[in-house]
């Protein structure tokens, strides 16, 4: 069945249909205007009866489901503001390690000799690197930087390059490099190549759905990290052997930033998500905080993660 335009009123009332209590009509509206149905309404399943019937649990306010969304807004800007430092750092390190090892102009990084020499992954490096010179090419002459580095010099080194790659670009750039390389970059973060190989998609995967303002509380993705000492040390339950949370949910990017961020860092990101955490929870009536927290992949003692 084809859907159809709802005006404010209409959605008003399918929203009071299915139980929602609306305490302000005009107020409601004007968020829905403003806001979109949709995107406010996708926070519905968290006060939901069942996946059945899809009523509201009794006595469950509009205002109850716009802190929901209010509060995911809050949490992705937290999140999205601490991503972009990791794609600063891991930009600007890996800009100086591939600098100092094959060069500074492009026919220099950019030389395939420079990454793996698997041949089953020799198409897979070939492909980036054009898909990094039609990036160069395309955006070089957008950037006030790159710009000076053409007209002065005839090139851009890599360390202004890096400014112009996306994010998903460089996660992808370091698959490809030589073992010795993602080493070395990998030590200066504090974490090994292999989970820097796993963690590096993850944030680009997280940081493009803040850019987009997604819903970001509950988004889970298909990869997960593995075990970590922080799993242990939060004492997480298991199922199947299995820990419950900080696998591949938002649990899971907060414990790669305890372990990327530098530590004052990571104390302000604790000390916002933990405000954050305590509004919302003052404002649920509904449901408790615990169930927001389940869905995030949080642990009831998540704040502990600072004291490692």
């Amino acid at each position: 069945m084809a859907k159809t335009f709802k005006t404010l009123d209409e959605q008003i009332e399918i929203l009071q249909r299915k139980g929602l209590v609306i305490q302000n009509v005009e107020e409601t509206k004007d968020i829905l205007l403003r806001e979109n149905y949709f995107f406010v309404s996708g926070y519905r399943m968290l006060f939901m009866e069942s996946m059945t019937n899809k009523m509201f649990l009794p006595g469950t306010t509009f205002e109850e489901l716009y802190s929901m969304f209010q509060f995911d807004r809050h949490i992705r800007n937290i999140i999205f503001k601490n991503l972009l430092i990791i794609e600063n750092n891991i930009k600007s390190i890996t800009a100086y390690n591939l600098s100092k090892h094959y060069g500074i102009r492009e026919e220099e990084y950019l030389n395939p000799k420079n990454f793996t020499n698997e041949k089953s992954r020799r198409k897979q490096v070939d492909d980036l690197l054009n898909k990094m010179k039609r990036q160069i090419r395309i955006n070089g002459g957008q950037h006030q930087a790159t710009m000076h580095y053409i007209n002065k010099y005839g090139y851009i080194p890599f360390w202004i390059v890096v400014k112009i790659l996306s994010f998903g670009i460089v996660s992808e750039l370091y698959q490809i490099l030589k073992p010795e390389d993602q080493k070395a970059i990998a030590s200066d973060f504090g974490v090994t190549a292999s989970q820097l190989i796993v963690y590096l998609p993850l944030l680009a995967n997280f940081r493009n759905l803040c850019a987009h303002e997604d819903i970001l509380f509950e988004h889970k993705t298909q990869r997960v990290i593995e075990d970590t000492k922080f799993h242990e040390l939060l004492e997480i339950p298991k199922t199947n052997d299995e820990y419950i949370y900080g696998k591949n949910d938002l649990f899971a990017i907060v414990i790669i930033l305890r372990q990327m961020l530098r530590k004052d860092d990571f104390f302000m990101l604790m000390s916002e998500l933990e405000y954050e955490i305590q509004v919302l929870s003052d404002k649920l009536h509904t449901i408790q905080i615990d169930k927001v927290l389940d869905r995030m992949g949080f642990p009831a003692n998540y704040g502990e993660l600072v004291k490692y």
